[in-house]
């Protein structure tokens, strides 16, 4: 069995839900809006009078999960879940190099995590959205958005690089 899908075929099936996502709800694909929406439940449990008072989720009302990312997100993680598991590839495994400690690396990972996800939602998008929505109706922002992102990406990748090759 393969461990990964063929990355054409996989890149073919994402343009066919973007354009059914697109056809059917007359709006392209993203994950931020869902996990804030997830958080903004949450939080109704824990404190629903200051939810519901907040000037962000408030304006979601009192079931901020009845919207469309939401579910499109948690089919996401259910997806590459039963993709990892059905690979052989589920299981908890930190990745890093000999001279970069666990905590280090973990640390990094998560401030990255927290900083990349309080862009999104202050940018009122997130990456996939900007990408894979904007770029597939040929928006010049989203354009240059992605060759930002794939020049920074490079060029951080050609810094950090020895952490990787030890």
């Amino acid at each position: 069995m393969n461990r990964y899908m063929n990355p054409y075929l996989a890149g073919i099936m994402l343009g066919v839900t973007l354009f059914v996502s697109y056809l059917v709800l007359g709006s392209g694909l993203g994950a931020s809006a869902g996990l804030a929406r997830i958080a903004a439940c949450i939080e109704g449990c824990v404190a629903p009078l200051h939810t519901q008072a907040s000037e962000y989720f408030g304006a979601w009302g009192k079931n901020p999960l009845s919207y469309y990312l939401v579910f499109m997100f948690a089919g996401t993680a259910i997806g590459g879940l039963i993709s990892a598991v059905a690979g052989g590839r589920a299981g908890v495994v930190l990745e890093k190099g000999k001279r970069f400690s666990a905590w280090k690396r973990a640390a990094l990972a998560l401030t990255g995590g927290a900083i990349v996800g309080f862009a999104s939602r202050l940018g009122q998008g997130c990456t996939s959205g900007q990408a894979l929505s904007g770029g597939a109706l040929l928006l010049t922002g989203s354009l240059v958005f992605m060759m930002c992102i794939f020049a920074g990406g490079y060029a951080f990748a050609y810094i950090v690089r020895r952490q990787w090759h030890d």
